[in-house]
């Protein structure tokens, strides 16, 4: 099985992108043989109140077995926890909250206060460190990316919190592993997506340095080629169990939450 962790629906603001309605998702799953796909609201990552994308993206899915919706939170507005209480309770993997580009400062009191939330509501937090090279930014996306200290921040404030952090490269990772506990490193899990392959061989040193255990799967679509992923699981010297795990079997195994 293969569960991709990382997928966005909508148009992007900043230039064209293909392939980015719910049917284009579904005729790359199958194409690529992905099993299920974690599905967040892309042009809400945009907008003054990302929540209010989170009924049309449950809507659009729901008559969807293998797209998972992953809807937005935002720690400070009014009502984010009542939207919280109510996401709890739906069969959705996680809920999202990229700070950076909300404006909030990723390590300050409204975001420590959805990660308590979050424990407290056992469901996991995904966020991105980023969307787009910089390279390729438009001028007027000024969003800071995320950075690796707020992220061992909320590790740190509550132990019931689980984590899954996307478009983070090697050296991101290994900052937040290295500077984790290893309590704390056990509770956060990258997607493969904007991690180097060979020449560089980043993800086969960090499957060896940091654990299988800590790796999901993710593509990134249709801001990045969903192969390039596959790619990279089938150029790694890897056992299939460890590919598994990597593909589903972590998701399954340590989020504790089914969908």
């Amino acid at each position: 099985m293969i569960v991709d962790v990382n997928t966005f629906v909508g148009s992007y603001p900043f230039r064209r992108v293909p392939g980015s309605t719910l049917g284009h998702l579904a005729s790359s799953m199958t194409r690529l043989g992905i099993d299920q796909a974690w599905v967040s609201h892309l042009p809400s990552v945009f907008w003054r109140d990302p929540m209010e994308g989170n009924d049309s993206l449950l809507q659009a899915t729901s008559d969807m077995a293998a797209m998972a919706p992953v809807p937005a939170i935002h720690p400070g507005l009014p009502g984010w926890e009542t939207e919280l209480v109510r996401l709890a309770r739906l069969p959705v993997p996680a809920v999202r909250c990229d700070a950076s580009f909300y404006g909030l400062d990723p390590a300050g009191e409204e975001m420590l206060t959805l990660v308590r939330a979050c424990a407290g509501h056992d469901i996991p937090l995904l966020a991105a460190v980023r969307l787009e090279d910089g390279r390729q930014r438009h001028p007027h996306d000024r969003a800071p990316e995320l950075a690796a200290a707020a992220v061992r921040s909320w590790l740190r404030v509550d132990a019931g919190l689980r984590l899954i952090v996307t478009h983070a490269d090697k050296a991101f990772i290994e900052e937040v592993h290295f500077g984790s506990t290893p309590s704390e490193a056990s509770r956060v899990w990258w997607d493969v997506s904007w991690v180097w392959g060979p020449p560089e061989d980043h993800l086969q040193q960090l499957l060896g340095t940091v654990g299988v255990d800590r790796f999901v799967f993710g593509t990134g679509q249709p801001l990045r080629l969903p192969d390039a992923a596959f790619a990279k699981l089938d150029l790694l010297d890897l056992s299939v169990e460890d590919r598994d795990r990597i593909a589903a079997g972590n998701l399954h195994t340590r989020l504790r939450r089914s969908v």
